[in-house]
């Protein structure tokens, strides 16, 4: 039982590794930070996962623990915040991307994790799963709010970071 438990564990990290680690760079402001916020949240994924009954995919859950504690982790450290996350044409996918971007794309870019870090705690986590191109249903499940709800907000959210963007 405890080796199949690692398995699943070793399994989950590993499908989920980069998902994690852009949540991390949204809550925490440094190398040193999201590594200890990445060991935090494997921790709390740890030792949750006997407690996982399966009501939604293994990936929402992951995105729910990994939203919580980071949400958690932010709040307690209240530290300013560097963001990483695609809006208009930056890919947040492309760990690789600020070597192919040029001058104007990576001052675009600065400006929005400019723009994002002046979020709440809860706009920032419904933008990134938004932008890690989960469904609204998906989204819906990890917050815990409807579906109607959730494109309401983002809509809200969109003006606000294209406002501050073009500002």
């Amino acid at each position: 039982m405890e080796e199949d438990l690692k398995r699943l564990f070793s399994s989950i990290m590993e499908d989920n590794k980069q998902r994690i680690l852009r949540i991390c760079r949204i809550y925490a402001y440094d190398n040193e930070d999201q590594k200890d916020l990445y060991q935090e949240v494997a921790m709390n994924i740890w030792k949750s996962l006997p407690s996982y009954r399966k009501e939604s995919s293994i990936d929402t859950w992951v995105y729910r623990v990994s939203l919580n504690v980071s949400m958690q982790y932010a709040f307690k450290t209240q530290k300013s915040k560097q963001n990483r996350v695609h809006i208009e044409g930056i890919n947040i996918h492309d760990e690789n991307a600020d070597l192919h971007n040029d001058l104007e794309t990576m001052e675009k870019k600065k400006r929005m994790y400019e723009c994002i870090s002046k979020l709440t705690y809860a706009e920032k986590s419904l933008i990134l799963l938004f932008l890690e191109d989960l469904p609204y249903k998906s989204i819906s499940d990890v917050k815990g709010i409807s579906e109607n709800h959730v494109a309401v907000k983002l809509a809200r959210i969109k003006k606000k970071l294209t406002n501050c963007i073009n500002h």
